[in-house]
């Protein structure tokens, strides 16, 4: 006996029930076994109208094909394609190697499925509801797709190995008894990890993982109100971008590109702290409109990441902290109204090269950027954003900076050496203005020539001196160095004395402070 597709009845096994046999025969036919009722009330895998024996089979009839199924009908390549179907009792293909095709299309899991240590070649559950995936170590030639499934008690993949691309995009994971809904510690991926408006509820755990291409977490919502982090990915390597950004909600969503204007879109949102210490990222890490929700002692955790370029562009967190200590950046897209304020940004040994501010950022809030990272005086911030001006040609600015670091120097000292900051910075504003010292020299000449001109001055030698001229005589004080011949030919007495010795001790601050102006705009030039 046959059946019309030309499969022997006596070749199936006793015990199936018909619809096994139905997946039996579109086994060997590769073709798609669907279930549907075609109500989508009903066919909604994640809803809860019962679908009954008629659209279930046995997880050990999946696995029986899948591990040791029966050959291809001639002319045709065996896979398992399911559509609709309810899968009893937990599917276990542990260390086990699968060759033909899994596709499952919405389609309800009663158990966990089992696949630790399990080869594939391509893998996709797409818009299926399962309790829980557990993939330790699972290998995959091809790609490992999992869009718009829901796992009610998380997904693992701890040292995972998917050879192309990994799909997490729609998925909701629900957080399992250790507190994670994903856990990929040690995952490599070879092309790129997309999980886009993934809804997560856990902690979301990429420690170690290496992403050939990019990482996008576009439109996702992290949530763990349960422990302090919602993303945790210390030593991430991404050979390209991370993004953390928005996706647009419907026909776009997932493109993997910017939304066009007028797209419907979802930001990333991460409810909870996300870590990703000395993580390497090779083009960039995107925080395009990112909003996060801290508690106090929650943080975006950035240190010694190194990237070429980090846009910080997202909203500013209303709690918690930004840590960028020790991070190597080459250039800093940045937003004013992305940083938090005082005693929430930490930047100690932050390295960038370049400012690339998107929208208004006046100097006098970059400077309060860098206060906000120093909670106590540190030199380092002003020094590196001084010099980076500079190199950008902003020299102006640059002095402004480092200007502004003496000031805030200034408020650590004790009481004298405070008092004689501030007289600096009234009079020469710390040699960072030469022209104020040029300015003072003038005055103090144009006085001490008006005052000298009724000072008694007799002549050292009563034969050979020069004429007395006040003006020469005041500018021969306060230059030095330079001898102009009148200091030397006339007599001071009392409180005359005292003052050209205070005009010799202020000739030579203020000179000493154009010079060393001079010295450093030559130096620059």
């Amino acid at each position: 006996m046959s059946d019309g597709a030309g499969i022997r009845t006596e070749d199936l096994p006793d015990d199936l029930t018909a619809a096994e046999v139905g997946m039996w025969q579109a086994f060997r036919n590769g073709s798609v076994y669907d279930l549907s009722s075609g109500d989508t009330v009903v066919d909604d895998p994640h809803g809860g109208h019962p679908w009954g024996e008629g659209r279930t089979v046995r997880a050990r009839i999946v696995a029986w094909l899948l591990l040791d199924g029966p050959p291809a009908l001639a002319g045709r390549v065996s896979s398992l394609k399911l559509a609709g179907v309810q899968i009893s009792g937990t599917l276990e293909l542990a260390g086990g190697t699968v060759v033909p095709y899994v596709e499952l299309k919405r389609c309800r899991f009663e158990r966990e499925v089992l696949l630790p240590e399990a080869r594939f070649t391509t893998v996709r559950l797409v818009d299926c509801s399962v309790p829980r995936l557990e993939a330790a170590r699972v290998h995959t030639e091809g790609d490992l797709h999992l869009p718009r499934c829901r796992f009610h008690n998380g997904v693992r993949l701890t040292d995972a190995h998917i050879g192309t691309d990994l799909l997490l995009n729609q998925a909701i994971v629900y957080r399992d008894r250790s507190g994670r809904s994903i856990a990929a510690d040690g995952m490599t991926v070879g092309q790129d990890l997309q999980a886009e408006l993934l809804e997560s509820h856990g902690e979301l755990s990429l420690r170690s993982a290496n992403i050939g291409v990019s990482l996008s977490l576009r439109g996702a919502r992290l949530v763990n109100p349960y422990t302090r982090l919602a993303l945790n990915a210390p030593q991430l390597t991404v050979e390209r971008t991370l993004y953390l950004t928005p996706a647009g909600v419907g026909g776009q969503s997932l493109s993997g590109t910017t939304p066009a204007r007028g797209t419907r879109i979802q930001r990333f949102e991460c409810q909870g702290g996300i870590r990703l210490d000395d993580g390497r990222f090779g083009d960039a890490v995107d925080l395009e409109r990112a909003r996060f929700s801290f508690t106090e002692d929650q943080e975006l955790s950035l240190r010694r990441v190194q990237t070429p370029e980090l846009r910080f562009l997202g909203e500013r967190p209303q709690r918690g902290k930004v840590v960028l200590s020790g991070a190597r950046v080459v250039n800093l897209v940045d937003r004013a109204s992305a940083w938090p304020g005082p005693g929430n940004l930490h930047m100690g040994g932050f390295s960038y090269e370049n400012l690339v501010p998107q929208g208004p950022f006046p100097l006098t809030e970059r400077l309060d950027w860098v206060a906000a990272a120093t909670a106590e005086y540190n030199p380092e911030p002003y020094e590196r954003l001084a010099a980076v001006l500079r190199a950008g040609g902003e020299d102006e600015d640059a002095r402004e900076v480092l200007l502004a670091k003496q000031r805030r120097r200034r408020e650590t000292l004790p009481p004298a050496a405070k008092f004689w900051g501030y007289v600096q910075d009234w009079t020469v504003a710390y040699g960072y203005r030469p022209g104020r010292a040029a300015v003072w020299m003038a005055v103090l000449w144009a006085a001490g020539s008006l005052t000298f001109t009724h000072a008694a001055h007799p002549p050292v030698n009563d034969s050979g001196h020069p004429p007395w001229n006040p003006a020469l005589f005041a500018l021969d004080l306060l230059l030095p160095v330079i001898d102009l011949g009148q200091v030397g030919q006339w007599q001071l007495r009392g409180g005359w004395q005292w003052l050209a010795a205070a005009m010799i001790v202020l000739g030579w601050i203020l000179a000493t402070t154009v010079a060393a102006g001079a010295t450093r705009l030559l130096r620059r030039n």
